[in-house]
């Protein structure tokens, strides 16, 4: 981080106390080295039951989200678990590829937008390089 230029950090946490502590500490690091927090995205945020459709909070509940609060950054998303996710990934097709209509594929895409507007506007507040 102090040698290569960083426009910004997402911080990826799970909504278990232990990962949480981390995203506390990424989050305090960041802003010792004054690299911007584009924000906390919530991996494994919950199970959707392919079979009846019920929501299940497998690992806590609100996590991310309480920890975007306490330190001011946005939470950029949820994204559930899902073996889809995984699937792809050790295919080499991500699921916004190979199920771009999915509510996975959907949080991805929401969240790389988030992020990408974000980006966008440090972008143009930086000086222009010379």
């Amino acid at each position: 981080m102090q040698t290569i230029p960083l426009t910004g950090s997402v911080v990826v946490t799970t909504p278990q106390d232990v990962a949480l502590i981390d995203a506390r500490r990424a989050i305090k690091m960041f802003k010792e080295v004054k690299v911007p927090i584009l924000g906390i995205v919530e991996n494994m945020s919950y199970f959707v039951c392919p079979h009846c459709g019920e929501k299940t909070e497998i690992f806590s509940h609100g996590g991310g989200e309480k920890t975007a609060e306490r330190y001011g950054v946005e939470l950029l998303g949820t994204i559930p678990i899902d073996p889809s996710i995984r699937e792809g990934g050790d295919k080499g097709v991500p699921v916004v590829e190979g199920n771009p209509d999915s509510p996975q594929a959907k949080a991805f895409m929401e969240i790389a937008k988030k992020v990408a507007a974000k980006i966008s506007v440090i972008s143009l507040a930086e000086p222009a390089s010379q």
